[in-house]
């Protein structure tokens, strides 16, 4: 089985399954020159898309800038050579690609010409623990040839960028937890100053991500001071419960000194100048060993992020914005296999307790009799990390004053370990336009990608998501809880649901 921990942190397994790309068709490559504020950029074009690989926008976070707060990027002098990625952040992964605690850069493919171009910013998923920006299918060659500047930006993982350090190293060190929400609001903050510079419209960002990605996508939204760095939000399968409360989270930072300390034998003054890949040792026995699921997490720390965030969404924080958000409908198959065959235990669970889930659980029979116990596993399973917390945000952005679409993913996959079910992750290859090509019906997959990665693009342009063949896609409402479902075909089985799954989401909130 492919356990959560290892899906998250195996990259191999999403450019096996989406394939490496060139970034161009074309052979013929030409320099590309910008001069943007923070200084002049030396990237490529091709096939009239231009690329800038490994763009700084913060101070590296090593040395004295170990575990601090992001700093802004110093502007540098002469021409910068923008045509290589760079190093992934530091990560336990299964894969070789470079690593490095100097990891705060960004991608960006960008049409030939002035605009103004919308912008689409990705947060790439992982767990909070691994990912990095330059996986083959955050490619942005196709949205830049539709006229969408798409970026893709690194943040810090893990203890880096989710380990509050105060109770640690002292005061100096308050609120880390959300460093990797500092990092992606520094890069926004180089965005807004910079994208003129590329033909951008600062005025029309588009944040978003999946997974881990989409989290922070909600999270972002109920933080009061990132409000200004964008006007536009995707989420796919996310949601914004992924924090803790302050005394969780130095709960947490406890149990990883102790940790630290009794392996290495140091003092946690030791922290600061321990080589990184030690750390990532220790922060792999906290994640074998901590009791609840995904102990590294953002934190509710009173400034930054004032309180839990579909509270700060529902008072208003994104009033007057457009929320694009959505799921798959067997989102856990990857995490807990296509045929589970135990109850669902602690270290499956993302944001409620076993007790809680069970109290939910053990009432699916009687509103789904006809789901095998395996399905019915894998559909409470999914609905508690991604269904619910999604319908959560959406339904706290509405009252908080803004519009939503709202989608599932029920396509399924004709082959393979997960035959049959619309799982995590499946959506990404779509909405970037880079369908699986082993899978036997192939063709349908790649048509329904098309039809999705052309609403997303409408949306982030500031349109209605619309493609040729998929129904008028309605507002989201909490009376109709309108529902694009995504069917096998682009043309034929995609349609409009008003309030699906009605009995399961009463199920979960009366219990929750």
């Amino acid at each position: 089985m492919i356990t959560r921990r290892s899906f998250l942190g195996n990259g191999s397994l999403a450019v096996c399954a989406f394939g490496t790309r060139s970034l161009f068709a074309s052979a013929d490559v030409a320099p590309a020159i910008v001069r943007a504020p923070s200084g002049v950029l030396r990237g490529e074009s091709r096939d009239g898309v231009r690329v800038f690989r490994g763009v700084p926008f913060a101070e590296p976070p090593v040395g004295q800038l170990r575990f601090l707060p992001t700093e802004k990027v110093i502007p540098w002098k002469g021409e910068r050579d923008a045509t290589q990625f760079p190093a992934a952040p530091l990560q336990h992964k299964l894969v070789e690609v470079p690593h490095s605690e100097d990891c705060l850069y960004l991608n960006l493919w960008a049409p030939e010409g002035n605009g103004p171009f919308p912008v689409f910013v990705w947060i790439h998923g992982g767990g909070f623990t691994d990912g990095y920006a330059f996986e083959p299918m955050y490619d942005g060659t196709d949205f830049a040839h539709e006229g969408i500047i798409s970026i893709s930006m690194e943040y810090r993982l893990g203890v880096f960028g989710f380990l509050d350090y105060e109770p640690l190293l002292g005061e100096q060190y308050a609120g880390t937890a959300n460093n990797a929400l500092r990092d992606l609001m520094t890069a926004l903050s180089w965005i807004q100053e910079n994208i003129s510079a590329f033909g951008g419209d600062p005025g029309r960002v588009t944040i978003g991500g999946e997974s881990a990605g989409a989290k922070l996508t909600g999270i972002l939204m109920g933080i009061p001071s990132a409000q200004p760095l964008f006007q536009q939000m995707i989420s796919e399968s996310g949601g914004a419960e992924r924090v803790w409360d302050r005394a969780a989270s130095a709960g947490v930072s406890k149990g990883f000194g102790d940790l630290w300390q009794k392996q290495s034998g140091s003092r946690v003054a030791g922290l600061k100048t321990v080589a990184g890949g030690e750390l990532i040792e220790a922060q792999q026995q906290l994640l074998d060993t901590w009791p609840q699921h995904f102990p590294l997490r953002a934190e509710i720390d009173g400034t930054l992020i004032p309180r839990l965030p579909v509270e700060t969404i529902a008072g208003g924080s994104t009033r007057g914005k457009r929320l694009l958000i959505g799921t798959n409908r067997e989102e856990s198959a990857v995490f807990i296999g296509p045929h589970p065959v135990k109850d669902a235990t602690a270290n499956q669970l993302g944001n409620t307790s076993v007790a809680k889930f069970d109290a939910v659980y053990q009432k699916y029979k009687a509103i789904y009799p006809q789901l095998s116990v395996e399905r019915r596993r894998i559909r409470a399973v999914t609905a508690e990390e991604y269904w619910v917390p999604s319908l959560r945000v959406a339904e706290a952005h509405l009252k908080g004053g803004g519009s939503a679409y709202v989608y599932e993913l029920e396509f399924v996959e004709t082959s393979g370990k997960f035959k049959g079910d619309a799982y995590h992750s499946l959506d990404v290859g779509m909405v970037w336009n880079h369908p699986h090509r082993q899978v036997v019906d192939a063709a349908s997959e790649a048509a329904l990608g098309k039809q999705m990665h052309a609403a997303w693009a409408a949306f982030i342009r500031g349109e209605k998501p619309a493609a040729p063949g998929l129904p008028t896609w309605p507002l989201y409402d909490e009376k109709s809880r309108s529902t694009m479902i995504f069917g096998a075909k682009a043309s034929s089985e995609s349609r409009v649901e008003h309030a699906p799954q009605a009995a399961e989401l009463a199920l979960w909130n009366e219990t929750l």
